[in-house]
């Protein structure tokens, strides 16, 4: 696990090439999304009034598959996020091997679900 501040000292203390790739994904996926969900917080709760707000209104804008494509990408960029901090976490707090390899395996399986049914949620409808 790298605990570096800055690329170079990431790269020094990365033993592969995969948690390097990981770290890196870790910063851009972040600040890619704070925009994101800024963006969704204003078009969903700023610029849309209160009276406006109805079940119609949502399905009449995910009917744009810009949208969709939109709440897809802050599902999947923060599922993906979220994953790799708590994968993290557990490499640091679950110390067997055998446990590890279990709450893994637990845990990725909820995540994936989790994807799937956000997926199929966004994109019935």
């Amino acid at each position: 696990m790298i605990r570096a501040r800055t690329f170079m000292d990431a790269r020094t203390q990365s033993h592969n090439n995969a948690e390097l790739n990981w770290w890196i994904f870790m910063r851009i996926s972040g600040l890619i999304l704070g925009f994101l969900v800024l963006g969704h917080i204003y078009m969903t709760f700023i610029q849309v009034s209160e009276a406006d707000a109805t079940f119609t209104a949502v399905v009449g804008k995910l009917a744009n598959p810009a949208w969709k494509f939109y709440d897809w990408l802050i599902l999947a960029l923060a599922l993906m996020h979220g994953t790799n901090g708590a994968r993290y976490s557990i490499e640091d707090y679950v110390r067997t091997r055998p446990n590890r390899a279990w709450v893994k395996g637990v845990f990725y399986t909820v995540v994936g679900l989790v994807f799937a049914f956000g997926t199929i949620g966004l994109f019935s409808i």
